[in-house]
């Protein structure tokens, strides 16, 4: 069986699969022919230098609307698997200081028909594979990720049950935000031999507590119906509960409320408690009479309420009280009410009952987990926008429309943020956020699909060449009838969409109906419900992005053994490097780079005590330097040690796999090919030849 649900310790539930301890090889051909190592293996540890391919960039337009957010510059594309990108991303300093910690929004659409893309596979192979690799791609985007940013994955339900199980074990339970459902099809396939699937899902994760989503915009109707301002509020509201469930668990929001009129002592709902704190609720009912808070031996009523027994409840629970006799709160609370402009703790008619007001914010309305195709969407769509773009390429079979990615990129980002998508496929993602002002970063295992679809749609985009998608945005409004020039608001609770559908049946009413119809009152409902479609053009181009590749392993195996790269010498040893030890690679003189008080010397050749001493020599007084060197000699070693305290020296490649081993020594020799010895145990080597080296390679 490839994936089984146990309990671990302390009753917590863990999703088990062949080969979980292992990390997954690419061979980064894309056809996911992928292989089980050590997460020690050099293949996974390395970190691959990246090499930029073009840069392209555009001046932003001067007709261009000042409202709309500034188009981002230095965005990534890459070309190459993901696991490189994103080790690169945390571990380069150069790239590190730009993104780790950093990232607000990741969007993943990993490959989940794992029947088509894992084909060669068996069944619980396949399981194991799609959820390693997802296992693995979490672990490396968690460091990235902003404290108050979240994670996206878009799946179907050949997957999505056991991915929440390990998103939950990756990111936490606790993090866990919403299941989201995308209609993605608004027609059933009569092919299907069971039920038709009709939407995906999009799993929610945040980093941290601190993520807070963005809002949507606000419906039409939605501040002329259940919102209103009956006091004279400024700001329509509704009346709302004022208290909230978990009495059990919040005995300290359970007590008496003095009536200001009839004294009677008003308590939440059993099993329920107050819903604000008692300060607020003191600050509230003040404000129709004098209160204080005070111990009114209640703990029988609360008891009750609470589901317990008066030993049981928390004692010394006070109640908000009248601080003045009766007739006096009475005179005081009528007054008030009759002022109008109520407290947001409302009793309206001065009735037994509080409530509580609910404003309508201007922020707009709380994002809910149900997408419909009419809103966002759906893969056809999708599919028409790639065919738009690309009128000569078949299309992706499932590609995502632009307004569903805008959905998440609105929500989970502002203009400027970082948004990260490392399944780039046929760009949606990077498209939708330079359109909308995010930064981003996005890479692409095949290098065809970066070639015909990526790389192009994406300089279309810069240069304002794209008028799909969210480019622009077409919507139905309210227009004054034989005034296109003009705009009238429709009737209360009546949408631009209801109007219309008002519109188209109301003629076919009129021309259906039997009955002699008031032409005059006709015409005037179809002018009190009359819409026009206005577009919005919310992008014009400009901005820039950076093509870049994974370079090739600085390592190769020649018959079984692990050797340098040819291409690996001499400055582009010490830049890779660099790379492995996440140090900034700047070189200055004849050191390649330098953190704190440390000096870091990068040599492809043989290092004797003559090489120590040219190198001390070079090295500011306070400071130390780390060598790293293709071969050592052993007196070098030593000498370094006693001239220069707290410097050493190291062996390249064999403390650089040590490294990604740890505790795991390297035992195989060194042979075949361009392969670097071990360190000599003589000083048989001519020092100053090997100075000169020094200078000449580093």
């Amino acid at each position: 069986m490839a994936t089984k649900l146990t309990a671990r310790r302390h009753g917590r539930l863990e999703l088990t699969w062949t080969n979980k301890d292992k990390t997954l090889l690419s061979t980064g051909d894309g056809r996911y022919d992928y292989s089980f190592v050590d997460s020690s293996d050099y293949r996974v540890s390395e970190v691959r230098l990246l090499h930029e391919v073009s840069r392209f960039a555009a001046p932003t337009p001067l007709e261009r609307p000042a409202a709309l957010p500034e188009p981002t510059q230095d965005n990534l594309l890459v070309t190459g698997d993901a696991m490189h990108v994103l080790d690169a991303l945390a571990k380069i300093p150069a790239y590190a200081d730009r993104y780790l910690g950093k990232v607000k929004l990741v969007y993943i659409d990993p490959p989940f028909n794992t029947g088509q893309a894992f084909s060669q596979y068996e069944d619980s192979i396949a399981h194991s594979i799609w959820l390693t690799l997802l296992r693995d791609r979490i672990r490396q985007i968690r460091p990235l990720l902003a404290e108050d940013g979240s994670v996206w994955v878009h799946l179907d339900h050949t997957e999505s049950h056991r991915c929440r199980v390990v998103l939950d074990e990756e990111l936490g339970e606790h993090n866990f935000v919403a299941e989201v459902a995308w209609q993605k099809a608004d027609s059933p396939r009569n092919d299907t031999k069971g039920l038709s699937t009709s939407q995906d899902t999009i799993l929610v994760y945040r980093k941290s507590e601190s993520w807070m989503p963005n809002r949507m915009p606000r419906l039409a109707i939605s501040n002329t119906s259940r919102f209103q301002s009956r006091d004279g509020d400024p700001i329509p509201w509704s009346d709302g509960d004022a208290t909230a469930g978990g009495a059990a668990t919040h005995q300290p929001m359970v007590y008496a409320i003095e009536h200001p009129i009839t004294g009677k002592r008003m308590y939440p709902p059993p099993g329920r408690c107050w819903g604000k704190a008692q300060s607020w609720m003191l600050e509230q009912m003040s404000e129709y009479a004098p209160y204080e808070l005070r111990d009114i031996g209640d703990e029988a009523e609360r008891a009750r309420i609470c589901g317990t027994t008066p030993d049981k409840v928390k004692p010394g629970v006070p109640a908000i009280a009248l601080s003045v006799p009766l007739d006096e709160a009475a005179a005081k609370a009528r007054a008030r009410f009759d002022a109008g402009h109520w407290p947001d703790l409302v009793m309206l008619g001065l009735r037994e009952r509080l409530r509580r007001k609910k404003h309508l914010e201007d922020n707009g309305r709380v994002p809910e987990t149900l997408w419909l195709g009419s809103e966002v969407g759906g893969n056809l769509r999708g599919k028409n926008e790639i065919r738009n773009l690309f009128p000569e390429e078949h299309p992706f079979a499932t590609p995502k429309p632009e307004q569903l990615i805008a959905r998440i990129v609105h929500i989970g980002s502002l203009p400027g943020d970082i948004v990260l998508d490392c399944f780039g496929g046929s760009g949606t993602t990077a498209a939708v956020a330079h359109k909308m002002g995010r930064r981003w970063v996005t890479c692409e295992l095949l290098a065809s699909n970066v070639s015909r679809f990526l790389l192009p749609r994406l300089t279309k985009v810069v240069n304002g060449e794209d008028p799909g998608g969210v480019t622009s945005i077409t919507e139905r409004m309210a227009a004054v009838a034989g005034d296109d020039e003009d705009d009238m608001e429709l009737p209360e609770g009546v949408s631009p969409e209801n109007a219309q559908e008002f519109n188209r049946v109301l003629n076919k009413v009129v021309k259906a109906s039997s009955v002699n119809l008031d032409e005059k009152t006709i015409q005037a409902l179809k002018a009190a419900t009359k819409t026009k479609n206005v577009t919005t053009l919310n992008w014009h181009g400009g901005g820039s992005f950076t093509h870049l590749r994974v370079g090739e392993s600085m390592f190769e195996e020649v018959a079984g053994i692990v050797v340098l790269a040819d291409w690996a010498t001499q400055g582009a040893l010490a830049e890779v490097m660099c790379a492995q030890l996440s140090v900034p690679y700047e070189p200055e003189d004849i050191f390649a780079g330098r953190q704190g008080r440390t000096r870091y010397l990068v040599i492809d050749g043989m290092v004797g005590t003559g090489t120590i001493a040219s190198v001390l020599d070079r090295l500011p007084e306070g400071e130390v330097v780390e060598i790293w060197a293709t071969q050592i000699d052993n007196d070098a070693t030593e000498t370094l040690k006693v001239d220069r305290p707290g410097s050493k020296i190291e062996l390249i490649p064999d403390k650089v796999l040590d490294n990604y081993r740890r505790t795991t020594a390297l035992k195989a020799p060194f042979g075949a090919g361009r392969a670097v010895p071990r360190p000599r145990t003589t000083t048989e080597t001519s020092d100053s030849a090997a100075a000169g080296a020094k200078r000449e390679r580093v």
